[in-house]
């Protein structure tokens, strides 16, 4: 019998998603015994700074530097993450593994629908990219921005006076909240961020035994649409912190198709494009449409906001 140490982080989401992935893998690989193992991140144990500012401190990802770090000194064999909030660059020795599926890749306006929304509303959010799209339909709309796990920013609608927040959908559905969601945002107009709805699967490159269980589960279909979306974001030289939304699917004849969108900040410039290629070749085909996007003008639009994208 061969111990597998997972780890994650400390949110409700994280707990869920973890035993969301290793419940089937404890009926078919009985022979194993899967553990779990909770790591703080600089995002988790200061909830108030900009995120910006946490990844400085921390040197990396606010959520991910970390969980990263424990796997890299073998702390942990495998840690799973919410993929959205990955960077796109493996730390030397690590790797990803295609996800077990994917949920919902849109995001949610909870607490009202965007035509129930009154004029000068305030809705919350500190994605960039959610700031960005939803002025670019809204301009009327007072952005508010908010951090923290999924529950509570759903409770700031009540805490803090607003007419809505905007969260991943994957995340309420995951969390059996359902419930909340007024209106599942159109995904032309709210292109999601890359990797939305699905885990990060990352192990150590070395670690065989874990590659040879775990790689085994993965889905080839939803692994060439994130890896399309994340390679069109490193392409751009983008992050969770900048307004770049991705989303590809598979086509009947097995091909994919990735949409993409760049927002400028205020939401009066926007630049996107579509391209459809073999699934065998989910990064040439991101590469691709980000360099149609850059032909539209997306590097002006980065290269403006980047000192600026800091929530």
């Amino acid at each position: 019998m061969t111990t597998f140490l997972v780890g994650s982080r400390a949110s409700a989401l994280a707990r869920t998603q973890v035993r969301e992935y290793l419940d089937p893998l404890r009926t078919r690989f009985a022979e194993h015994t899967f553990t779990h193992r909770v790591i703080l991140e600089g995002g988790d144990k200061d909830r108030r700074s900009l995120l910006s500012s946490v990844s400085a401190v921390s040197g990396g990802s606010a959520f991910s530097t970390e969980q990263e770090a424990a796997l890299v000194r073998g702390d942990v064999d495998v840690v799973i993450h919410s993929l959205k909030d990955l960077p796109t660059a493996n730390p030397e020795g690590l790797m990803l593994l295609p996800p077990p599926g994917r949920e919902d890749v849109r995001d949610a306006l909870c607490g009202s629908t965007l035509a129930g929304l009154r004029r000068g509303a305030k809705v919350g959010t500190g994605a960039p990219r959610r700031i960005a799209q939803l002025l670019a339909v809204r301009p009327d709309l007072q952005v508010i921005p908010i951090r923290g796990n999924v529950p509570p920013r759903l409770q700031k609608i009540k805490t803090m006076g607003l007419d809505a927040v905007v969260l991943a959908a994957a995340g309420l559905r995951r969390l059996g909240l359902d419930d909340a969601i007024g209106e599942l945002l159109p995904l032309d107009l709210f292109p999601p961020s890359p990797g939305q709805g699905a885990l990060g699967i990352q192990v150590r490159e070395d670690n065989t035994a874990v590659r040879n269980v775990l790689g085994t589960v993965g889905d080839p279909a939803a692994g060439a649409q994130v890896r399309a979306e994340r390679a069109l974001l490193a392409e751009l030289h983008g992050g969770c912190s900048v307004p770049v939304g991705a989303y590809a699917e598979t086509l009947p004849n097995g091909a994919l198709s990735l949409f993409a969108q760049v927002t400028s900040l205020d939401g009066r410039r926007r630049v996107s494009g579509t391209l459809a290629g073999p699934a065998g070749e989910p990064e040439r085909l991101g590469a691709a449409l980000a360099e149609e996007l850059v032909d539209q003008g997306a590097r002006v639009i980065l290269d403006g906001i980047r000192p600026a994208a800091s929530v």
